[in-house]
């Protein structure tokens, strides 16, 4: 018998419906149900209330969805969802594609759609009425009551094999069938004693490659030029918010002092996400972590996030009227763009992941230009390196540093609300703000696309860029790195997938600057669980500290895999660094760091970001002292 399950922070149920803003759109408020008959603005609408009639204004910040469908999509993990499942969805969405595009779906229009593609129009009807409940394709997924299918996925052995055919067999100038990349699958699976994925699941992957990746690599350079060449001055397909979003990293031209000593320490990286068709930033994520994923999650979670409790985080005086789903995120070639994570993320929420072509620099102009707008902006900030050494010339960047990190953050908030968005954009010949508006809201001979839908559930959006496992639950809980155990995971201890005759395979999330709670999906209760440590009296620590603990009691010749002395080494690795960050600047960054992780602030719950709590010695009897062996090691700066 699983517990009933509560909302709280430990236990929620993902919800991926978003909130309509269109003139007659349903929404929910404190009062009761409300149709939108005016959009007033960014903050508000004009909207009557069902039951009695009555018209008042409501902000669009206390609305919330109405679930006029279940939107079954909405309350599982992505992992969780079968190729098959996926395939079914593409197909309906193809039959309601028309009458999305054109904007006609009058009872004309869909009983004459319905009659091309042989189905009822009541099913179209509820297939669109499901789309524009979530935005995205994964609302058609052809959930049921006692739906199972969805439940298998195949296993990451022979996940590895189909993306090692695609690279190395599939992606070839000979450009050999998809059949024959099936049976080259199958043949590998064979030799390694691997369960062979089904044929259905291995062309679905090859579906998801870019066309343009598929043409450059098959042999077919010249038809990709001319297919995406993009027209001198102008992005190919930004013609309206949010349509093309780039994002890109780099290191900030200042150097920032620590919280406790406030001595000099590094420059931070920032990871930005910049709206081609206005030039507005959407989003960014700051740290002085190098680039991955969780800076690439970061970055995509604060861009489709309302951001005004963001601003009274940060005390900002200023607008930021962005929010949304990207119809198109454009990055670089980098590897932290590349997971397949990031990839079934974007699948999920109906993004198209778009690579810039190799040794094209034209792709980025936009996003690298934005970055050296800000970048400038700042050299007269204390503490700033400039662009160059020559620009710098003998003014001493650490001797003049004075800025915390939560102090540039702020600053350059206000920098991107108050200044960059406000201040005409010489390709637009007005600000982007403006720009931005009239692509909304209209304008003189200029057609507005309307407000776009909010997230329903901050949390979902999040956890869906995170990064995930697939793990089964013994007795003792589950293991990932070290060994997690809650409650919620005892009615799973030792599940058979009925389909597989196999132990099953459940689905965790996890954030990499935290890798004290993981968050369980229980595929009956359709809710994500918080797991913390089997040991809970250890404190919040890093994947960063884990790896560099593991790697110093590996170059020593200790076990590796011994949790105690993994802890014993984080606890006294952190004694050191606390009594050297008075003195060495590598001591205060790695102080500084570890402090920004257990502060614990995303763009999911800002308001809850609290300073970290010092950190509590780490209870491990019986552990061999490793003081001598923990400065043997260079930190690493991945931390996914």
């Amino acid at each position: 018998m699983k517990p009933e399950a509560q909302a709280s922070n430990d236990a929620f149920p993902p919800s991926r419906l978003r909130i309509d803003l269109r003139s007659g759109a349903l929404v929910r408020h404190a009062d009761g149900a409300f149709r939108i008959t005016e959009v007033l603005d960014f903050d508000s609408v004009v909207a009557t209330q069902v039951e009695t009639g009555r018209t008042q204004v409501l902000r669009i910040g206390e609305l919330l969805s109405i679930e006029s469908f279940p939107a079954v999509a909405s309350d599982v993990d992505i992992d969780a969802i079968a190729e098959e499942d996926w395939k079914v969805a593409n197909d309906r969405y193809g039959k309601i594609k028309p009458l999305l595009e054109s904007g006609d779906q009058s009872r004309k229009a869909v009983e004459a759609r319905a009659a091309e593609v042989g189905v009822d129009p009541a099913t179209l009807y509820r297939w669109l009425s499901r789309y524009r409940s979530m935005d995205a394709i994964s609302a058609l997924i052809p959930f049921k009551r006692g739906w199972k299918t969805g439940n298998y996925r195949i296993n990451e052995h022979a996940e590895r094999v189909i993306q090692a055919v695609i690279k190395d067999f599939y992606l070839k100038p000979e450009r050999p069938t998809v059949q024959k990349a099936v049976r080259e699958v199958h043949t590998r699976c064979d030799e390694k004693h691997i369960e062979r994925p089904s044929p259905t699941a291995i062309r679905a992957r090859i579906a998801r490659i870019p066309e343009h990746v598929r043409l450059m690599r098959r042999g077919q350079a010249e038809k990709a030029r001319n297919k995406f060449h993009p027209v001198p001055g102008k992005f190919p397909g930004a013609d309206y918010p949010l349509s093309v979003v780039q994002i890109d990293h780099t290191r900030v031209d200042i150097i920032l002092v620590d919280d406790v000593h406030r001595k000099p320490i590094d420059r931070p990286w920032v990871t930005v996400a910049i709206d081609v068709f206005s030039r507005m930033t959407v989003g960014y994520h700051l740290s002085f972590d190098a680039p991955s994923t969780t800076s690439v999650a970061m970055c995509i979670s604060h861009a489709m996030l309302p951001k005004e409790e963001w601003l009274l985080l940060h005390d900002v005086d200023g607008t930021w009227p962005v929010w949304g789903r990207p119809h198109k995120v454009h990055v670089d070639n980098g590897p932290d763009f590349r997971s397949q994570s990031l990839k079934q993320s974007c699948d999920m929420h109906g993004v198209d992941l778009e690579f810039r072509p190799v040794k094209q620099p034209r792709y980025g102009g936009h996003i690298e230009r934005l970055q050296g707008t800000l970048l400038k902006e700042i050299h007269d900030i204390p503490g700033t390196t400039f662009s160059s050494v020559a620009e710098r010339g003998e003014y001493d960047s650490e001797k003049n540093a004075i800025m915390t990190k939560d102090e540039f953050e702020r600053q350059l908030i206000k920098l991107i609300c108050n200044e960059y968005h406000r201040r005409p954009h010489s390709a637009l010949g007005m600000p982007p703000l403006r720009m931005w508006e009239l692509g909304i809201f209209g304008g003189v001979g200029r057609q507005g696309v309307g407000l776009p839908p909010r997230p329903a559930d901050r949390q979902t959006v999040m956890l869906d860029f995170l990064p995930s496992f697939s793990r089964t639950i013994q007795p003792d809980g589950v293991s990932i790195d070290m060994r997690y155990y809650a409650d919620a995971l005892r009615p799973w201890i030792g599940a058979v997938d009925s389909q597989t005759g196999k132990a099953r395979q459940h689905i965790f999330r996890r954030d990499p600057r935290d890798m004290s709670t993981i968050w369980f999906f229980d595929p009956e209760l359709k809710q994500y669980f918080k797991v913390p440590l089997a040991d809970q009296s250890i404190p919040p620590f890093s994947i960063w500290e884990y790896r560099i603990a593991k790697a110093e009691l590996a170059k020593a010749g200790y076990n590796a895999s011994d949790e105690r002395i993994v802890f014993q080494s984080i606890r006294e690795r952190r004694a050191m660094t606390q009594e050297s960050a008075a003195k060495t600047k590598k001591a205060r960054k790695e102080a500084q760091r570890r402090s920004d992780h257990q502060k614990g602030k995303t763009p999911v719950t800002p308001a809850g970001a609290q300073a970290p709590a010092p950190a509590q010695p780490l209870d491990v009897p019986k552990a061999p002292p490793l003081g001598s062996l923990l400065s043997t090691v260079e930190a690493t700066d991945d931390i996914a």
